[in-house]
């Protein structure tokens, strides 16, 4: 699933769309580790007011496609957002119950302080992924990448699918990780592309 995370600029909105084409079919080309299954790579346009709707009919392909085929091993929604102003990738560990948009979504919606799961409790509530992100950024930067661990995915977009992602997963006994990648001005395309491949590799063997 792929989401930017700061604006809607047209640069943005090309480099998600290709960061889904090209992760799709990069994925495919090459051997895939018998422990992975790669189900959907989707660019995801949501919010507004069928933000709730759009993002839970998503999500729910995970379960139903999980079920309705003969793998028996953890399901993991893997999200990238694109962050204008990183220099480096980020794995992010947690997301906070808060939408605070700078600007507005490409629906016109500009949240300010909004409770983004208002039974979850206040805006300062957090969840965080079951993965472990700093044994996650050890391996990245094991093979060479700028990669950090972070706690904070913002308050914008990629925060509040982030945290929609979480609940979903905790309630439904899978898995959910948001990864920030810099624009291709920053880091450019074929790394990024080696980058989130190797996402998949070090995800795959993992010992969940």
């Amino acid at each position: 699933m792929l989401r930017d995370s700061r604006n809607f600029m047209g640069f943005q909105r090309i480099q998600r769309r290709q960061l889904s084409i090209i992760l799709s079919a990069t994925w495919r080309k090459r051997v895939c580790p018998k422990a992975l299954f790669l189900g959907v790579a989707m660019f995801l346009k949501l919010l507004g007011k069928e933000r709730f709707a759009s993002l839970y009919k998503t999500l729910e392909t995970a379960i139903t496609g999980h079920e309705n085929t003969s793998y028996t091993g953890h399901v993991i929604w893997l999200h990238f957002g694109v962050n204008s102003g990183a220099s480096r990738f980020a794995i992010e560990k947690q997301a906070v119950n808060e939408a605070t948009f700078r600007c507005p979504d490409e629906l016109g919606w500009k949240p300010q302080k909004v409770s983004i799961i208002p039974s979850d409790g206040g805006i300062s509530r957090t969840r965080e992924t079951a993965l472990p992100t700093n044994d996650i950024t050890k391996a990245l930067s094991n093979l060479g990448y700028a990669v950090m661990a972070s706690d904070d995915a913002g308050r914008f977009v990629c925060n509040y699918v982030y945290y929609h992602s979480l609940r979903f997963a905790e309630e439904h006994g899978i898995k959910s990780l948001f990864v920030h990648v810099p624009l291709f001005l920053t880091i450019n395309e074929d790394i990024q592309m080696q980058f989130a491949a190797s996402v998949l590799e070090v995800l795959s063997s993992l010992q969940l």
